[in-house]
């Protein structure tokens, strides 16, 4: 079942060669973002593990609009799960969103 903080298209496939830079649409939230941090956990294990210095080792997200354009995520391990967390300010509420990542060879 999908939640209504989840992203769009969710879960995406990402090879372990691959990097790709994702963005986040943040009209469902209310829109214009603010106070944007990133981070990712790789919860194949059944816990989370912060990886966010392994997959998205340099950058940072940026805001055009409604858009958070995010650091690209590279460097992923094949069979493994990601959960990709993005926490913003939007009129005025602290929101969190999220998408799930599988690493693929």
């Amino acid at each position: 079942m999908s939640s209504t903080r989840e992203f769009t298209n969710t879960p995406k496939p990402l090879g372990v060669d691959e990097e790709v830079a994702y963005w986040i649409d943040t009209l469902p939230w209310g829109g214009t973002p603010t106070s944007v941090t990133v981070k990712v956990y790789d919860i194949t294990a059944g816990i989370y593990t912060d990886v966010t210095s392994t997959v998205m080792p340099s950058g940072s997200a940026s805001v055009v609009g409604n858009v958070i354009n995010l650091p690209i995520m590279k460097a992923v391990t094949a069979e493994h799960i990601y959960r990709l967390e993005v926490k913003f300010t939007s009129a005025g509420n602290k929101v969190e969103c999220w998408g799930l990542i599988f690493g693929e060879l």
